[in-house]
């Protein structure tokens, strides 16, 4: 039983589930086997159970309880609170429509019962009420904001007052300002695009004909006419196409990432109408079941009642047209049931959250670590006092006296320098296109530990090319295909006298093989091999010829009209998979060409031109768990019936005769990344045929099991199937590919591959990209379906060791119902993860898995409206500009143009980004920590004009090279691990800022002048100077502009000493004695600093430096 697997208590990390209420016994699995595995799993207490149908939701992670007390709430508590409060009161606000089931009238919105949700895109954060306290907010949540707000707001009380207000409201006002215009901007960029997406114009029908109408004008009940090649604006029932077949493909991959295109099927009834204007003179509506989020399910009914009797159609996921996905072949029009909020593409989105980067949590760390010594400090100094009179005004006043230690200049240099790093990362010509759509964390891209990244469009074009068939004996790569090309040629020209003897002869033969297996076997000549392979792959598919109207033909052209044009220009092909068109396409390129294509038979064309007719008699389709298709036909001209099969190798290799090779090609090719397929055949007398197909007619009519009987009667065919060939098709992938995934892989950095597609595709071009490297073994995770299994199937899995892990979405669930802690830390372990059969929920789920069981910093990657939700939950999302669309690309960070240039921006603009951030940060701190003692404008003047411009210009500076950088990307490992912002760091420059602060103000004591002024002049000059070298100390490359930013803060100080009379004596300060006592200080309070820096540099170096010397 798989109760009595001992349970371990649940970590720290692991929560519980609020909203399981099933007990374990529910799920009792009766499984003898389990006690054979020693390896206790961790279990999560109790089991799930979601009142939601759909099964894209995954358990959340699982938390425990900590008990609150005062600590709590002192620690974090009071902003969870806070959270909360904000939280419920903004849903009684917004209190959540109830979604219902609807009835839609065609052509009538005016008729709907209620109002539903405007067809508009929406991908902004505020609106005009809530930007505002929005922002403001955003900003507040910070410790560091929020202390300077108190401290500005207590300059009003007048006994609290210590010095002008300005001093206190200039900074925080500038801050404030800077980062209103910076997200105004960005807000306003979301809404341009937004824009452009909903002003994209689509055609209505109505009773005066067609209307142009912006996609955001869309409502429920429009009819919509969407042409070949238009993006569908909204949830539509499809009820009449161009396509005489009545139906169309359309392309789902920005819904689901699959490539394989769907067929899709209009209803019977209004697709029968003579004409378009007859929608409007029946009375029909459609009724549709409430919004919901699983894309592959869908419950309705179509009703005409101006009929007798009224006519009723059932209506499923066959008959519907989602958002988002993109008409593939035809014209098609539909009736809008779900707009907007309700699509089902929208519902399988999340809201965009405010992310925060990780160095500002540390900086506000930090923060918090300063105003804790800041109230140490003041205490003492009130103790020292003697706690006398009201000591705690005094408490207060000291506060505000030290309170420069915490500088508020640290936002507006760390902003301003996040604004440049983002300029800088769009100027870069080695990744053209690139574009910041998030200003606030370009140093996250310098944190990345986990990389998910989609398959189609990401890694891959999506395009397939034939690249290899092997014969057994023989076999022709791309370079050889002229030879097949001359034995086509040459088999067809000998006439058809000679074809159809050939023919004969070879199906003569084989039933001599079958009968007599053990006589020996006549071997055919390549040359008829060559030919019967070739036209087993022309004929065995589920490929429809379609020609272009020409022009001068009204919209619905006459098909018989358009047929005859058989111009290999005029022809595209269509089905459901892209691999099937890749093989009829090299069919036709060596010759054999499929012409035309209808339900009941198929035209193929010889090089000479010469038809050659068949008859279709069955086809059994390609299902996910027969991994393989098959199709009778009977030769035309001869009568001749034949039976051809293709499939995955370990569906075929059991139906074909025993061979010695297919098994070893496979993997041969697999190994090269291209995708396999076995094609055999078997050649039936007319009495089998009739056989069989009484036998098949008999099976689907049967009411119990028919799915189980049907495919029994047809396994009785698939029995000793004469192999014919192997083909292998690649999907090519973008350019550079492996050496950026290589590049990433040695950075440290961990792949994840979560993809919509199956999972033998995903497997494949895991293998092809190099996501898995050559030495590695692949774990594909067995489906499993309940707890027993899961526990089986991990412990199995944690026995292998660097392996990657392959596992469909559906099992990811079963494991995250009951193992997620022992599943993400096995998975964490692996060096790569392939996750196949993902929604679009679901990856955003598994990003928050990794955030919450790690604590590491993710990154999303991806081209399709499908991968939106998965690079909004990331803490770095990335988008390509893809062919399919530019949703991914705008709901991202980042937008780039190809997967490739990935690797610079990691490597290059994210390391220079961290480490001049963490740089920059801990020197404004220095900075306040050494002028903590001076008050009066001289503060202001200090901490802007007088040493902004150095500080500043440590945005420019460089570690390594960029070369140096992508040629190690080993160094990037250094910077996950946070060494160049850390408590350990910012001690020493704690130090250092004592050490420096002590030296100024007891220098300019010790070399005391008559009066107290020239005290200020030396100290304060003396600091000017010492900030000036502390940056040239910091600078590890120069820059010209650093040069010009040192010389101009220096020339600002000594015009500014003509001005600033009550603290500086000019005349005192052109005297030698004034200059000599300044540089001594300079030089003690600096040269020991370059000696420790030179000897670090001597006896411990970093790593990069061994690569740069």
């Amino acid at each position: 039983m798989a109760d009595n697997i001992p349970l371990h208590p649940v970590r720290k990390l692991q929560k519980r589930h609020e909203y399981y209420p099933g007990r374990l016994s529910r799920y009792q699995v009766e499984d003898e086997s389990s006690s054979l595995d020693e390896m206790p799993l961790m279990m999560s207490e109790e089991g799930f159970e979601n009142d939601e149908s759909d099964y894209h939701t995954l358990p959340k992670a699982r938390v425990t309880q900590k008990k609150r007390g005062l600590g709590w709430f002192v620690f974090g508590g009071w902003k969870l609170l806070c959270t909360s409060c904000c939280d419920w009161l903004a849903n009684i606000c917004r209190s959540k429509k109830q979604l219902k089931a609807r009835t839609v009238w065609l052509g009538h919105p005016e008729k709907c019962e209620e109002k539903y949700p405007r067809n508009a895109i929406k991908n902004q954060k505020y609106n005009l009420f809530t930007f505002v306290p929005g922002v403001l907010y955003q900003q507040f949540k910070f410790f560091l904001n929020l202390y300077f707000l108190v401290v500005s707001c207590s300059q009003f009380v007048p006994s609290l007052k210590i010095g002008y207000l300005y001093t206190y409201w200039a900074p925080l006002g500038f801050v404030m300002a800077v980062t209103i215009v910076r997200e105004a901007l960005d807000e306003f960029r979301r809404y341009q695009r937004d824009e452009e997406m909903n002003s994209q114009l689509y055609s209505k029908l109505t009773i005066r004909g067609k209307v142009q109408m912006k996609s955001s004008d869309i409502q429920v009940g429009d009819l919509i006419i969407v042409e070949k090649n238009q993006r569908i604006p909204a949830d539509m029932i499809f009820l009449r196409t161009s396509e005489k077949s009545g139906s169309c493909f359309i392309r789902t991959d920005q819904l689901d990432g699959e490539t394989d295109w769907k067929l899709r099927v209009a209803v019977c009834c209004t697709q029968r109408l003579p004409a378009l204007g007859d929608l409007f003179t029946i009375s029909a509506h459609v009724y549709a079941q409430k919004p919901q989020m699983d894309i592959h399910s869908f419950e309705g009914t179509f009703t005409r009642d101006d009929s007798e009797p009224s006519i009723h159609e059932s209506l499923g996921t066959e008959n519907t047209l989602w958002a988002s996905t993109v008409v593939a072949s035809g014209t098609v029009i539909g009736v809008v049931i779900y707009t907007g909020k309700e699509t089902r593409s929208v519902m399988n989105t999340s809201n965009p959250k405010n992310k925060v980067g990780l160095l500002d949590l540390e900086l506000n760390r930090l923060t918090k670590a300063l105003f804790l010594a800041l109230v140490v400090l003041s205490v003492v100094m009130v103790a020292l006092q003697g706690f006398v009179g009201p000591w705690y005004r005094y408490l207060f006043r000291f506060i505000l006296l030290f309170s420069y230690i915490i500088p508020i200049s640290l936002r507006v240099n760390l902003d301003m320098g996040k604004a440049a790093y983002g300029w800088m990362i769009m100027r870069d010509d080695n990744i053209p296109g690139t574009v910041v759509r998030t200003s606030t964390i370009p140093e996250e891209l310098g944190r990345l530990v986990y990389l998910l990244t989609d398959k189609t469009g990401t890694l891959t074009q999506n395009e397939m090319i034939f690249k290899r068939l092997h014969l057994g004996t023989v076999s022709y790569g791309t370079d050889t295909m002229d030879e097949i090309q001359n034995h086509i040629i040459g088999s067809y020209t000998q006439g058809t006298s000679s074809h159809s003897h050939s023919t004969g002869s070879s199906a003569s033969t084989t039933p001599s093989s079958k009968t007599t297996s053990s006589a020996p076997k006549v071997r055919k000549s390549v040359h008829s091999r060559i030919h019967e392979a070739v036209k087993a792959i022309a004929l065995c598919h589920n490929v429809t010829p379609v020609y272009e109207s020409r022009a001068g033909v009204n919209g619905e052209t006459e098909y018989a009209e358009a047929d005859q044009d058989f111009s290999d220009e005029n022809r595209t092909y269509q089905a459901s998979s892209p691999d099937e068109v890749a093989l009829v396409q090299w069919t036709q390129s060596v010759g054999l060409t499929l012409v035309s294509r209808d339900l009941s038979s198929m035209q193929l064309k010889t090089p000479g031109g010469q038809i050659l007719p068949f008859i279709v008699l069955q086809v059994f389709p390609f299902t996910s768990e027969s991994k393989r298709m098959g199709i009778i036909v009977r030769d035309d001209s001869s009568g001749e019936i034949t039976f051809y099969m293709k499939g995955a190798d370990v569906a075929m290799s059991s139906i074909v005769q025993y061979n010695d090779w297919l098994e070893e090609e496979c993997g041969n090719m697999a190994r090269e990344g291209l995708r396999t397929l076995v094609v055999a055949k078997k050649s039936l007398t007319e009495e089998q045929y009739q056989d069989f197909e009484n036998r098949y007619n008999q099976a689907k009519l049967s009411v119990h099991d028919r799915s189980l009987k049907v495919a029994a009667v047809v396994e009785s065919l698939e029995r000793e199937m004469e192999l014919l060939c192997l083909t292998g098709v690649e999907d090519q992938l973008q350019a550079d590919v492996r050496p950026t995934l290589e590049m990433l892989r040695n950075a440290g950095i961990k792949i994840w591959m979560l993809t919509g597609d199956k999972l033998e595709t995903a497997t494949c071009i895991a293998k092809s990209s190099h996501l898995v490297s050559r030495n590695q073994d692949v774990h594909i995770f067995r489906p499993v379906m309940n707890r027993g299994e899961a526990h089986l199937e991990l412990n199995a899995f944690r026995r292998k060791h660097d392996c990657t892990l392959v596992i469909s979405g559906d099992s990811l669930e079963v494991c995250l119902k009951y193992y997620e802690h022992e599943f993400v830390e096995l998975a964490c372990q692996c060096p790569a993860v392939v996750c196949c059969r993902c929604s679009p929920t679901q990856k955003a789920q598994i990003v928050k898995l990794l955030q919450q069981h790690t604590g590491k910093r993710t990154c999303a990657i991806g081209d399709g409206g499908n991968d939106v939700s998965m690079i909004q939950a990331a803490d770095c999302g990335i988008g390509i500009v893809g062919k399919e669309g530019k949703q991914a690309s705008l709901a991202a960070d980042f937008s780039i143009t190809q997967f490739k240039h990935i690797g610079r921006l990691l490597m290059v603009h994210g390391r220079n980004s961290y480490k001049r951030s963490a740089a920059l940060g801990q020197f404004v701190i220095h900075r306040g920590l050494i002028i903590s003692t001076m008050q009066g404008f001289l503060m202001v003047g200090y901490a802007t004009i007088y040493t902004m411009f150095p500080v500043f210009s440590l945005v420019l500076d460089q570690d390594v090279k960029p070369e140096t950088a992508i040629l190690y990307p080993e160094l990037y490992k250094d910077l996950t691990k946070g060494r160049s912002l850390s408590f350990k760091t910012f001690l020493i420059w704690v130090l250092i800022s004592i050490y420096q602060g002590g030296i100024l103000i007891y220098g300019a004591l010790v070399l005391f002048e008559s009066e107290f002024v020239h005290v200020v002049a030396i100290s304060f000059t003396a600091l000017i100077l010492t900030e000036l070298l502390m940056v040239a100390l910091t600078i590890r490359t120069w820059h010209w502009l650093m040069v010009v930013g040192e010389f101009l803060s220096l020339g600002c100080y000594v015009a500014s000493l003509a001005f600033l009379n009550e603290y500086f004596d000019v005349a005192f300060i052109t005297t030698v004695t004034f200059l000599w006592k300044v540089s001594a200080i300079t030089l003690v309070s600096c040269l020991p600093l370059y000696i420790l820096k030179y000897l670090k540099r001597k006896f411990s170096p970093p790593s990069y430096s061994k690569l740069t010397s």
